[in-house]
Formats: structure tokens, C-alpha cells, sequence
């Protein structure tokens, strides 16, 4: 798990980054809850995330947003974070150049970072979002959203409303060709806490089920197998 220092738009970026060295491995990064509420690339919920996708042969690259811990720069409320995020997945793509598929991931005000860099980028091919704040951020940049993802949440978070997690949810999936899975975790809060473990239950079979080469998306235009 070496550590990799990335030179981003605000200055120096702290990330930790696996290798995957199998030829046309693909790539995964992941981003972390709010920076001013504790979150960090260590977050637990992170960790596991990036090693999920290590596990399945992944190269993938976790790192922190501007201010946070040894990462330059200060908290820009999202601009800034999504420029950080835009330059963390193009360092992964330099070192990665013949990934054969790319997928985002992201805690809480990550998972509205990761997104964002969703639309913006229609090389990524999946996402997981894990308590995204639907009701706390704007998510109608989503319009269409452009790949298949996971969307999943706590029964009993009390920071973002289930009912605007499933209206999100419920939104994004009238679109065709794409598919919103949705898993709320019974017992859980904003933070997992105790539910970890069901948390990544529902990550891993739900990436198991991507991964597989008999499991293909509907999707339009390009594959979103994501394997």
C-alpha cells in the first residue's frame, strides 16, 4: 500500500495507492466523507472500499482532499475537491493506461465528489455511493446519470433521511438503460457504526455481480459490465 504524493490544482496531494499488475487490470478510486467533519482517506468505510477492489484485481487509489491531512490547500466546499478528484483519477489513468474499465466510489460528501467526476467523465463505467446526502447537496446534475452504480444507506440515518435517498434513487432509475441499485443496511446510521460488516456485504456481492462476465448491463452504446 505504498504512499504517492500527486501535485493537484491547490498543491500537493496525500494519496496510498495498489498495484494491480496484471495487463489491462482496471481502475478504481475512491473518495472520502466530509473533510470537516473527520473524514479522511483512513476512514474505515474507505479502507474497506479500496480493499474491495484490490481484492478483485483492481488498481485503485484512495487519497485526501485539500487540507486534510498532509494534502495542500484548503476546504473548497466541492469545486476544489471535485478538481482534486478530476486530478486523482487522471494519475491513475497515466499509470493505468490500458485499465479495461474505470469505477468511482465514495462515503458521504464523497460519494457527491465522485458523482459529479461521473458526469464529467464517461470512461468510468460503475459507481458506488455509500450515504450519499441527498438531501443535504444538489444530486439534479445527475440528468441522465451515466452509468450503472450502487446507491447505499442506513435504515436509521439520522444526517441523511432515508425517504431522500430513495427518491433519489427512484428518480435516477425511470432512465433507460441504466441501472440504480438501491440497498439500505436495518440497524444503521450516517456512519455504519456496527454495520460495517452488512455495509460491505452489500459492496461486495453487489461488485461480485458486475464482475461477473455472464452479468451484463442493458446499457446503450458501450458496456457497462465494468469487468
Amino acid at each position: 500500500m505504498p504512499e504517492v504524493i500527486l501535485n493537484g490544482p491547490a498543491g500537493r496531494i496525500e494519496a496510498r495507492y495498489h498495484h494491480e499488475a496484471a495487463n489491462f487490470a482496471p481502475i478504481a478510486v475512491i473518495l472520502h466523507p466530509h473533510p470537516q467533519f473527520g473524514g479522511t482517506m483512513n476512514n474505515q468505510i474507505v479502507y474497506q472500499l479500496y480493499y474491495a477492489f484490490a481484492q478483485r484485481g483492481f488498481s485503485v487509489l484512495r487519497f485526501n482532499f485539500r487540507g486534510v491531512g498532509r494534502s495542500q490547500g484548503l476546504f473548497d466546499n466541492g469545486p476544489g475537491e471535485l478538481a482534486d478528484a478530476a486530478t486523482a483519477l487522471d494519475w491513475l489513468q497515466i499509470y493505468n493506461p490500458d485499465a479495461r474499465s474505470c469505477w468511482i466510489a465514495g462515503v458521504s460528501f464523497g460519494s457527491w465528489i465522485g458523482m459529479q467526476l461521473l458526469m464529467r467523465r464517461p470512461e468510468i463505467d460503475g459507481f458506488i455511493a455509500v450515504a450519499p446526502p441527498a438531501n443535504l447537496y444538489d444530486f439534479s446534475f445527475l440528468a441522465p446519470c451515466p452509468s450503472s452504480g450502487l446507491m447505499v444507506n442506513g435504515a436509521e440515518d439520522r444526517v441523511v433521511a432515508p425517504d431522500a435517498v430513495k427518491t433519489l434513487v427512484d428518480k435516477l432509475k425511470t432512465q433507460k438503460g441504466i441501472v440504480i441499485s438501491h440497498d439500505t443496511i436495518p440497524g444503521a446510521n450516517h456512519f455504519f457504526e456496527d454495520r460495517v460488516d452488512e455495509l460491505m456485504g452489500s459492496v461486495n456481492g453487489y461488485l461480485d455481480r458486475r464482475l461477473d462476465p455472464a452479468y451484463r448491463l442493458p446499457a446503450p452504446g458501450k458496456s457497462k459490465g465494468g469487468g
